[in-house]
């Protein structure tokens, strides 16, 4: 996918939603539990509740790696069934990874290769070399940790480099590697009011951005600085849609905080 193909899609469905797909045995409805595979089936209830709301789906890998083999597998059931029913979907393999080059390497050509994601996360904390073999596959993205919505986000991030914080030269650095048009930055919407400063660095780059709804980010404190004419945000939320109900119509409850979300964008693009 490409990120012409990208902004397409969000203009199509005035949306700039991303849904992460985060599955934890203990939250999903109860009756799941009785099947085979209860991940992929949750996960595939809420594909096909949402996925006219949303331009992204992100499983976050930590959610299914916990389960062992099972949990891969459902990983690996959900990235196809997306690709074989919504290949116009943009896929975010949420691994965090970032290793010696060779390594690296290896962990681009499972997600990207094996498993065909569009993009990845990545840890920046390696330097270029960690980052770069993610950066050679064609049409597709690594999204770059730069300003995360945790509590200790600032431990380091916030931390002075010169006269700037670290998270900047992060973002200013990576502009300099090698095919740094794949890269897009995670974001985190709990920091909203550092966005205008973020935006002077990569002012035509997708920021993705987790913590709106149950990490308590607000959507319109994002937009007003982070938007581009293009749009160019990936608006995630996980727990606030994907486990809206807990019973038999819990995909139906997922669309519906969906379709909330969905229609509060549609509003901004529509105000641009």
């Amino acid at each position: 996918m490409t990120k012409a193909d990208l902004i397409k899609q969000i203009k199509l469905k005035n949306s700039f939603l991303c849904i992460g797909l985060d599955v934890d045995l203990d939250k999903i409805p109860k009756h799941l539990l009785q099947l085979e595979d209860p991940i992929f089936e949750f996960n595939k209830q809420i594909i096909d509740a949402t996925h006219h709301l949303t331009v992204a789906y992100k499983p976050n890998t930590a959610f299914y790696e916990a389960y062992g083999i099972k949990g891969w597998q459902s990983l690996e059931k959900t990235i196809n069934y997306l690709n074989e029913k919504h290949p116009e979907i943009f896929t975010i393999a949420d691994a965090k990874r970032g290793d010696i080059g060779n390594t690296s390497t290896m962990y681009a050509k499972a997600f990207f290769e094996d498993l065909n994601f569009n993009s990845v996360t990545v840890a920046p904390y390696m330097g270029s070399d960690s980052v770069e073999p993610f950066l050679v596959f064609e049409n597709k993205f690594t999204i770059l940790l730069a300003l995360t919505s945790n509590v200790g986000g600032l431990d380091f991030q916030g931390l002075k480099v010169g006269e700037q914080e670290l998270y900047k030269e992060v973002l200013k650095t990576a502009l300099t590697w090698k095919n740094n048009k794949q890269l897009m930055f995670v974001v985190g919407a709990t920091k909203a009011e550092y966005f205008k400063g973020i935006r002077k660095i990569v002012p035509n780059h997708f920021l993705l951005v987790p913590g709106v709804g149950a990490q308590g980010g607000n959507l319109q404190d994002v937009c007003k600085y982070g938007i581009t004419k293009d749009i160019e945000l990936l608006i995630n939320s996980s727990r606030g849609i994907i486990y809206a109900g807990n019973d038999e119509n819990f995909a139906q409850k997922a669309q519906e905080k969906a379709l909330e979300l969905q229609q509060e964008m549609a509003e901004i693009i529509k105000a641009l």
